[in-house]
């Protein structure tokens, strides 16, 4: 977080909640020359917006004036923001392997085309 985001934060934001992740939104008084309020989160962390569970970013978004605060159903999951290139990132289990892989002769997936065939 810049300095900037900082001293902004202390003068203007008024702090409205936090999540699960530790993020922390704020908002701010309804200025003149504007007719919204501003409001931001200050990340728990890295600077990533899929960490936001979706009551916050719609709260964020001005689709609701307050965060949905209903309990989740025993079918939903909990937020899970996105891992692609983390180590807990999805890759589906390759039925045929590669046979760029070297020592591996079993058929793959993907027969290329040969024009003299």
């Amino acid at each position: 977080m810049s300095l900037i985001t900082k001293l902004y934060t202390k003068i203007y934001g008024i702090k409205v909640g936090a999540d699960a992740f530790g993020n922390v939104y704020y908002r701010s008084s309804k200025n003149k020359s504007s007719k919204k309020e501003k409001r931001w989160v200050i990340y728990n962390g890295d600077s990533e917006a899929s960490k936001v569970p979706a009551e916050w970013h719609s709260w964020l978004h001005y689709t609701t004036d307050k965060p949905i605060d209903e309990p989740k159903k025993e079918w939903q999951k909990l937020h899970e923001p996105n891992l692609t290139g983390t180590d807990k990132a999805y890759s589906p289990d390759l039925k045929y392997p590669s046979s760029n892989t070297k020592g591996n002769s079993k058929k793959t997936d993907y027969e290329s085309w040969s024009p003299n065939a």
